[in-house]
C-alpha cells in the first residue's frame, strides 16, 4: 500500500506511522527523520531546516520535495510506503501527484488522524526529554518519571524543548490549520481520505487505523 498520514502535531503520527509501516511491511518515510539527520550532522540543509523548525514554521517546499523524491526512489519503497510529514501543503500534494504519475503509480489512502486541539496542546506541552538521550521521553501527566526532572533510564536531566512550549505549539497548530489541513479536502476530492480518531491507547488507534485501511482497500 501507498499511504499518506496526516493529522495535527501531537496526534501521534510518528508512533502510528512506525507501527503501521511494520504491520503492513512497507517503509516508513519520515521527512522529520531526514531533517533531524541533517541537523545532527550540521549540514547547510540541516541548519536551514532547524531555523524554521525552532520557530515552529515549516521547512520550504523545495527542500522537502527533493528529500521525499530521493527517498521514494530507494528499492525498499518499490512496492509501497507510508509518508509521514509529506505532503504538508497543497503544493506539495500536487508535486507528489506529479511524481507518482511519472512512475505510473498512485496512492491507496490518506489516513487522517483526528484529535481535539486542547488534547494536542496538552500532549506536546507536557513532554519532557532527557538531555543525555533524546529517545527517553516522559510526560508530566501521562508518563511521569519516578523523580521529577530526572530520567528513569539514565539519570539525565529532563527538559522541555523550545518547540514544545505551549506558545510554540499553538503557533504550530495555526500553521497546520492554514497550510496542511487543506490537503485533506484536496485528497477528499480524489476519494482517498480515511479519517479515524487519534484518541485512546496506542494499540487501539493502530487497530482502528488498520481496520479502516482494510475497508478502504477492500472497497477498491
Amino acid at each position: 500500500m501507498r499511504i499518506v498520514l496526516v493529522g495535527p502535531p501531537g496526534a501521534g503520527k510518528g508512533t502510528q506511522a512506525t507501527r503501521l509501516a511494520e504491520k503492513l511491511s512497507i517503509p516508513h518515510i519520515s521527512t522529520g527523520d531526514l531533517f533531524r539527520a541533517n541537523i545532527s550532522r550540521q549540514t547547510e540543509l540541516g541548519k536551514l531546516a532547524k531555523s524554521y523548525m525552532d520557530a515552529g514554521n515549516l521547512v520550504p517546499d523545495e527542500v522537502t520535495i527533493a528529500m521525499a523524491k530521493d527517498r521514494m526512489e530507494q528499492p525498499d519503497a518499490e512496492n509501497g510506503f507510508l509518508l509521514d510529514g509529506f505532503p504538508r501543503n497543497v503544493s506539495q500534494a500536487e508535486a507528489l501527484d506529479e511524481l507518482l504519475t511519472t512512475e505510473d503509480i498512485q496512492l491507496d489512502a490518506v489516513l487522517d488522524l483526528e484529535a481535539p486541539e486542547d488534547e494536542v496542546v496538552k500532549r506536546i506541552a507536557g513532554r519532557r526529554i532527557c538531555r543525555k538521550d533524546s529517545s527517553h521521553v516522559f510526560h508530566v501527566t501521562y508518563s511521569q518519571p519516578k523523580t521529577e526532572g530526572v530520567c528513569d533510564v539514565c539519570g539525565g536531566e529532563l527538559y522541555q524543548r523550545d518547540d514544545d512550549a505551549e506558545d510554540t505549539v499553538r503557533k504550530r497548530l495555526e500553521v497546520y490549520h492554514t497550510q496542511t489541513e487543506p490537503i485533506i479536502d484536496y485528497y477528499k476530492a480524489q476519494g482517498l481520505v480515511v479519517t479515524i480518531s487519534a484518541l485512546g491507547a496506542v494499540d487501539e488507534v493502530t487497530g482502528r487505523a488498520l481496520e479502516a485501511l482494510k475497508r478502504e482497500d477492500d472497497g477498491k
